[in-house]
């Protein structure tokens, strides 16, 4: 498979499928009661995501699979100068990958510069499908970088890098909605993958919820490193989101939004 000009074509395909599924999905099986002005916070989300992606590609016209087959050109990273059978030196790639998104995860939570921009996707004060798109630009560039380094790392192909990216990005789509699972498939699922349920979690006002359930994709790093944590039902229905410091109609203005990071409290 050679990975040519209509990549973006295809994540972005893939990405409105997914998007639109999961959207009516929760829309007809809600988690909870949704809040607020639902139409001005899917227009500031989607208006950050839409801005994010425009500046990125004005300062860094580059994407990750580009980067894999820089890598690759240049012989840089540990895959491009190994020999290992396919099947495994894929599931190592995936795994690494999502470790290393785990990773930029909790650091985003825990260095407070890049706590004060990544607080932008936290302010939103419900969560649903739109919510998995709101990352202030700085965080875009940011984890481009961080993405960038990492792959130049490990030299994964180009073809793992679209696989990872559209799978990446579907997942944060699905763990975002807010969508009722039974809860024997939530339970079942919850042993690999991040369920919505377990990201809810991570988007409560209080500071010891949101230090939990980072994971984006595969749900067992948060167990392996003890920031797993699972609620009552009951408590999933009553929950506050966003951040306790800021609980005001603001968060669903775009200009405010774009400015959170430079604003002290």
């Amino acid at each position: 498979m050679v990975v040519d000009m209509d990549t973006p074509i295809i994540r972005i395909s893939l990405f409105l499928f997914v998007l639109v599924f999961f959207a009516l999905l929760e829309n007809f099986y809600p988690r909870r009661r949704p809040g607020g002005n639902t139409k001005e916070r899917w227009k500031t989300n989607f208006s950050i995501s839409i801005i994010s992606q425009v500046l990125l590609q004005l300062m860094l016209p580059l994407s990750a699979v580009l980067i894999a087959v820089l890598a690759s050109g240049n012989n840089f990273g540990l895959f491009n100068n190994i020999e290992w059978p396919v099947f495994i030196e894929g599931a190592l790639v995936f795994l690494l990958l999502d470790f290393s998104i785990y990773i930029q995860h909790v650091l985003s939570h825990k260095i407070p510069i890049l706590w004060q921009i990544h607080k932008v996707h936290h302010s939103d004060r419900e969560l649903d499908t739109s919510t998995a798109v709101r990352f202030h630009p700085l965080e875009i560039y940011i984890s481009m970088l961080y993405k960038s380094i990492v792959i130049i790392v490990l030299g994964p192909s180009a073809v793992l890098v679209l696989i990872f990216e559209i799978v990446l990005s579907s997942s944060a789509i699905f763990n975002h909605a807010n969508l009722k699972l039974p809860a024997k498939i939530d339970r079942l699922l919850r042993k690999t993958i991040v369920t919505p349920d377990m990201h809810r979690l991570h988007h409560s006002v209080r500071e010891f919820e949101s230090s939990k359930n980072y994971g984006f994709n595969f749900s067992f790093w948060d167990r392996v490193f003890d920031t797993h944590l699972k609620v009552s039902d009951e408590y999933h229905k009553k929950m506050t989101l966003g951040l306790e410091s800021h609980q005001s109609i603001n968060t669903d203005r775009l200009i405010w939004s774009l400015w959170l990071p430079f604003i002290k409290k």
